[in-house]
């Protein structure tokens, strides 16, 4: 039997909050990334946001980024690795407090945003990130691009890891994310959704953008909370999975 954990970026938007739509796509996935409010998200979404988590049977997970909230740390910042090292300490403490008081814990850690993608090509920030988890748990899954660097370098820190793809994001023939600078770059319709996260899963391969397939063994999808019917995306994605005999679960040690 296949077993394959759906996450997704949670705690960054109020108003999936406050109508529901955040909470009707927690109960479609097995892990969520919590914003920890460098990028977005603050104390009171944090804990809305893990109890809600709980209700649905969801691993929480931190979720660091670019202190940039003006650019959703989707910008590229050239910060020096101490620099890098401390905002994901201070930003993963921020959301260990609040998981606490809701008596959970912290399950594994994924950048954010730029911070990931540099990390994905740049070993010296993928480094500094596992040095400032490191400050905090050495022994928590570390969740990072598949088949890049990153994944390299939290195993030479001593971290399990998880490799993760994309269910609504295109890729290059190299591996990588398309860039959002292209309007290809997201996969917006449900179904075409749920049959790259099928390819990925059952195949281990993606289609390029330039039509070409990508090998791709993945231990996590995600699907992104910000786009557009993220929600009927993520139900379209486990519909597939699920009809196909895959099994749904959290990231877990050992797996």
């Amino acid at each position: 039997m296949k077993y394959i954990d759906l996450n997704c970026d949670m705690g960054e938007i109020p108003e999936a909050l406050s109508d529901g739509s955040q909470e009707s796509l927690m109960r479609q996935i097995s892990s969520a990334n919590v914003a920890c409010g460098g990028h977005a998200g603050n104390p009171e979404m944090m804990r809305e946001t893990v109890e809600q988590a709980i209700r649905c049977g969801v691993s929480v997970g931190a979720h660091p980024g670019y202190e940039d909230r003006a650019n959703f740390g989707r910008t590229e910042l050239q910060l020096a690795s101490n620099e890098i090292s401390s905002l994901v300490y201070r930003q993963i403490l921020a959301l260990q407090k609040i998981a606490e008081q809701c008596e959970t814990t912290i399950h594994h850690v994924k950048a954010h945003g730029a911070l990931y993608n540099q990390a994905a090509r740049n070993p010296q920030v993928a480094r500094a990130i596992a040095k400032g988890v490191k400050r905090w748990n050495s022994g928590i899954i570390l969740v990072g691009l598949a088949g890049s660097i990153m994944l390299d370098e939290f195993r030479g820190a001593g971290f399990p890891v998880a490799a993760e793809a994309f269910a609504d994001r295109r890729y290059e023939p190299d591996g990588h994310l398309r860039s959002r600078k292209f309007a290809d770059a997201l996969l917006r319709v449900p179904a075409d959704a749920a049959e790259q996260a099928l390819r990925i899963v059952e195949h281990g391969k993606v289609i390029a953008s330039d039509g070409r397939p990508v090998p791709l063994q993945a231990d996590t999808v995600c699907i992104h909370g910000d786009t557009l019917g993220a929600p009927e995306i993520a139900a379209a994605v486990r519909r597939r999975l699920t009809e196909a005999g895959i099994t749904i679960k959290p990231l877990a040690l050992g797996n």
